[in-house]
């Protein structure tokens, strides 16, 4: 066991892992780290366990002997969310004409591989192109941390103790089936690995030889990752049927209570609100579920989101990635842009703002809960009951407006676009 630092990029898909990445930017808390002696003991029960669960001793032993304690690791694992990230911001800085234009090149390039997966799963291609541009950029960086050192440190961390342990000796198991020696096994700080970013338990699990080498090698077979990710999303519950979503336009006075996840009508009863597609033409008088999402408050882009939208979260728990993933797939495959794209002028809040936002609203009798900096369902609903008693548009987004109704001073007033 050996101790350091190094460098990283951020964490992807699974639940509980994509649950470390939020809409904010990040400020770093001091951590602390284990000593020598400590992380030795650590490991000396990792080993115990790994073996217990099938590890070979020879793997065990050897891999975690060379595991390295990073502090780098743990500083990144403490960063905590200072500012917010805009929905414009968000969505600019990945779908944009270079991600289009390469994701169309490779979509050409690897039509008769992507047909493939898309018959055996499924999982249309764009879909496809889409996750692998979000995740790793087509293969441009998978992350230089080493995954065995990297799940070392955080299982021996007491935070999420249980959860990377588990991680960690998913990653032993993949070393013992050879399908990539400890040393080369490089990815995120948090152990997502290869095109496609896979945990080493997902892998496990979804990882498929589809060059049929002998071995699920998500690093340097691309054939292996794009059917990996198919059959990943074709077990998250993907229906080849039906898009993502599609954008909408909302007619005047719309009723914004009624966008949410948790809301899920029929697209006929949406039709009958007089939602437009995009170009405003009617819905389909269809009967598949769908829910309105409107990331930007009612100044930006509306959607009606569908099954396969809760299937993309499934990846990543983010409203605004599963939005981006659809978006990218359409533009990949040859849709023009959004027609109506979000502001680009609205600022980045920070905690403090949302909490004396709460705080101002639950002093006017509006109940936002324990002012804790996040945007949550309660806030959301405090600060659309306020909009309807100002007789303001009331989509529940804390727009300058807002904020100046209540008196509140913005701590940094920053454009999305800086």
């Amino acid at each position: 066991m050996k101790r350091g630092t190094t460098a990283i990029r951020r964490l992807s898909p699974w639940l509980v892992a994509a649950s470390l990445v939020s809409p904010f930017t990040l400020a770093q808390e001091t951590p602390q780290t284990l000593s020598q002696a400590e992380f030795g003991q650590c490991i000396g029960k990792l080993k115990g366990r790994a073996m217990e669960a099938g590890v070979t001793p020879e793997v065990a032993q050897n891999v975690l002997d060379q595991v390295t304690f990073l502090d780098r690791v743990i500083e990144l694992d403490r960063r905590q969310p200072e500012f917010t990230t805009t929905f414009a911001d968000y969505l600019n800085r990945r779908v944009n004409d270079a991600r289009i234009e390469k994701g169309r090149e490779l979509l050409d390039e690897h039509a008769d591989l992507l047909a493939k997966v898309t018959r055996e799963t499924g999982v249309p291609a764009p879909y496809l192109v889409a996750f692998w541009g979000l995740e790793t950029n087509f293969g441009s960086y998978f992350g230089k941390m080493s995954v065995p050192s990297a799940l070392a440190t955080l299982a021996c961390d007491p935070r999420r103790s249980d959860y990377f342990s588990g991680e960690l000796i998913s990653a032993l198991r993949i070393i013992d089936e050879g399908a990539i020696p400890p040393e080369q096994m490089e990815g995120s700080w948090a152990g997502a690995m290869g095109h496609v970013q896979f945990m080493p338990s997902v892998f496990l699990r979804y990882a498929v030889d589809a060059d049929n080498d002998g071995k699920r090698d998500l690093w340097h077979s691309i054939p292996d990752a794009m059917m990996s990710a198919g059959n990943f999303l074709q077990n998250l519950g993907w229906n080849g049927d039906y898009r993502w979503g599609r954008e909408v336009l909302l007619p005047e006075n719309f009723d914004y209570s009624l966008a949410g996840l948790k809301n899920e009508q029929a697209l006929s009863e949406w039709r009958k609100l007089n939602i437009k597609d995009a170009f405003g033409n009617k819905l389909p008088n269809a009967d598949i579920e769908a829910s309105l999402l409107v990331p930007a408050g009612h100044e930006g882009p509306a959607f009606l989101v569908y099954h396969n939208f809760h299937v993309i979260m499934g990846w990543n728990r983010s409203e605004f990635y599963a939005i981006a993933v659809g978006h990218l797939a359409d533009r990949i495959a040859g849709a023009g842009g959004l027609q109506n794209p979000p502001p680009e002028d609205l600022p980045r809040l920070s905690r403090e703002d949302i909490e004396a936002l709460q705080s101002a609203l639950n002093q006017r009798g509006y109940e936002s809960g324990t002012p804790d900096g996040i945007l949550g369902p309660a806030t959301r609903g405090a600060i659309r009951d306020f909009q309807k008693d100002q007789n303001r548009i009331a989509d529940g987004y804390p727009d300058p407006g807002l904020f100046e109704a209540l008196q509140i001073k913005l701590k940094e007033a920053e454009a999305s676009n800086t």
